[in-house]
């Protein structure tokens, strides 16, 4: 099995049997955001479903302009891009989360889970983050999926406020990870839940629940500057995340202006 610890195109394109995602693949050994890059080709309606993949970024960010701490070819990076996306931004980040659990799965006996509404977890600490973005162009919107997978990080490598809460594949699988491999994997879930979701948004809704790590839990969130506690019971495929509050009652919170409080 090759182990390669650069992302080559051509080893990615390789067999490939996906529809739309990944039908144009451009890799960059530095850049400064894969967001940002495919911000750029996505002017052209051409582009959609073409991956952004680098081994290196210099102002990677996630939500709320958190920045995204990797070292050189340690992670996979990559930004995809969707033209005139059918889905709402809510089924959206609903099923690019489950594609990315599903692309990392099992490492050693534990399960890669979603912490709504976008950090992939695995034993309680983040693997992977998504990082959903949207531009209007004079002729088409245009939405960015954005991810960071942590393949070959030790603890050591993270900054020190992030050492307890955030792992890698390597750390949690016990094995080298192949970045390719995991690479392809990535695109074709991606292609496959996001085609799943224009056909039947339940089916991705019913796989959201079994990834959930928050699903009939405790729940602590903020929304709007206030904080909510309550137990989430599921999830809107269009409204968000669904809570039964702890003060009564039943609220809705969309995942672009929520964050589970820590």
């Amino acid at each position: 099995m090759l182990k390669s610890n650069h992302i080559d195109p051509e080893l990615i394109g390789a067999n490939l049997k996906t529809k739309r995602i990944g039908r144009k693949i451009v890799v960059f050994s530095c850049t400064t955001s894969t967001n940002d890059i495919a911000a750029e080709y996505a002017k052209s309606k051409d582009n959609d479903g073409l991956v952004i993949f680098a081994d290196e970024q210099t102002a990677g960010r996630g939500r709320a302009g958190a920045k995204w701490f990797s070292g050189p070819a340690e992670s996979i990076l990559c930004s995809a891009v969707l033209i005139n996306c059918k889905l709402t931004s809510e089924l959206l980040s609903i099923s690019c989360a489950v594609a990315v659990a599903e692309a990392i799965g099992k490492l050693d006996s534990n399960y890669a889970k979603i912490k709504w509404p976008n950090d992939i977890v695995i034993n309680g600490k983040k693997i992977a983050g998504i990082l959903l973005e949207s531009r209007d162009y004079d002729t088409h919107r245009c939405h960015i999926i954005g991810i960071g997978i942590n393949c070959h990080q030790k603890q050591q490598s993270f900054p020190p406020e992030l050492q307890t809460i955030a792992t890698s594949i390597d750390t949690e699988g016990n094995v080298f990870c192949d970045r390719v491999s995991l690479a392809k994997r990535l695109l074709s879930s991606l292609d496959c839940w996001l085609a799943a979701a224009e056909k039947k948004s339940s089916t991705v809704v019913q796989r959201w629940k079994r990834l959930s790590s928050e699903l009939n839990r405790p729940i602590r969130l903020t929304f709007g500057g206030a904080v909510f506690n309550g137990s989430c019971i599921g999830i809107d495929p269009e409204k968000g995340l669904i809570v039964q509050l702890d003060t009564g009652g039943i609220r809705m919170f969309e995942a672009a202006q929520t964050t589970i409080a820590k």
